[in-house]
């Protein structure tokens, strides 16, 4: 009994680092890679910090609305922080790995920027049900008070959100197995990768993610049926038009985030094939976050405004 255990305590502490396989071993592709991905964390990064700044600069963005979206670009810019440069640097070097302590942490920041990101996009979408549809008590139902409970209530949650499947991920047994066939630390290939029975801890984070994510999306379901009924009822097309402006970029980055988080993660089993898995992720790791500021800044007039006359006064 005594010679297993410490048989056991060796392939427990055997894994000290992983080596993260990524995209492709050929060196021009690596190389191609890394130049795209680059160039799209440097926009994603430039695009977010403008927004930022364009918000908090222009004292007329300074509502709710666009106190939110301030939010979620400082969001967007952590959350591909916490994937891309670890990424890039592993593009170009020889031996790609990360150490057992990294992993982890990578694995719960991403895990509490996207449950971050959920709750965000829920307090942005009840922000819009409110101004469309109880416009006259806008001012009275969502003051500075009541955004900043939201916008920190989001956070707080968030943080705490990732503990446990970091947790549970971090007490599994990978024995002499290092190989993650990914290109960040994420929950399906390190349960592909453990030699414990991952039952329980499959379990836990399967339904900790359809509570997070199937709340929030239905929060935010709900908040954009009533405002679509409350939008029908104005008896003008322009009317109908403008109003709809108001929200339709967020309910694009709503649709974006939540059906590539929905197909990756409410699902009882890890099974995706590694390539696809590969693909998804960077859809809402690497691509999302760069959208996110386009979609707003494009589709948002008086951002564009603000941005042109901040342009224009330096």
């Amino acid at each position: 009994t005594s010679s297993s255990s410490v048989q056991e305590m060796t392939n427990v502490t055997a894994v000290l680092e992983f080596r993260l396989l990524g995209f492709s071993s050929n060196p021009h592709c690596q190389i191609l890679l890394f130049t795209v991905f680059l160039a799209i964390y440097i926009l994603t990064v430039l695009g977010n910090v403008i927004i930022i700044s364009v918000v908090t600069l222009d004292p007329r963005l300074h509502s709710p609305m666009y106190k939110f979206l301030k939010n979620l670009s400082f969001l967007e810019v952590c959350y591909t922080t916490t994937i891309v440069p670890k990424m890039l640097a592993n593009l170009l070097a020889l031996r790609k790995t990360i150490s057992f302590s990294g992993c982890m942490a990578q694995l719960y920041y991403f895990i509490s920027l996207g449950a971050t990101e959920c709750y965000l996009l829920s307090a942005m979408a009840y922000d819009r049900f409110l101004a469309i549809c109880e416009p006259l008590h806008y001012g009275v139902a969502m003051t500075a008070e009541s955004y900043a409970r939201l916008a920190v209530g989001s956070w707080v949650t968030g943080v705490f959100t990732g503990f446990l499947p970091c947790l549970m991920v971090s007490r599994l047994n990978f024995c002499s197995c290092n190989l993650i066939d990914h290109f960040f630390c994420d929950i399906s290939p390190l349960l592909k990768l453990s030699c414990s029975d991952t039952t329980v801890t499959e379990a836990v984070i399967f339904i900790l993610s359809l509570l997070v994510l199937s709340s929030c999306f239905l929060l935010t379901l709900v908040s954009y049926l009533l405002i679509i009924l409350s939008i029908l009822k104005i008896p003008s097309a322009s009317g109908k038009r403008i109003t709809f402006s108001t929200c339709s970029s967020h309910l694009m980055v709503v649709t974006i985030y939540y059906g590539t988080m929905i197909s990756m993660y409410v699902r009882p089993t890890y099974n995706l094939p590694s390539e696809l898995n590969k693909v998804v992720s960077v859809l809402y790791t690497v691509l999302t976050p760069l959208l996110n500021p386009i979609i707003y800044s494009l589709r948002n007039k008086a951002v564009m405004k603000a941005l042109e006359k901040i342009v224009i006064r330096h």
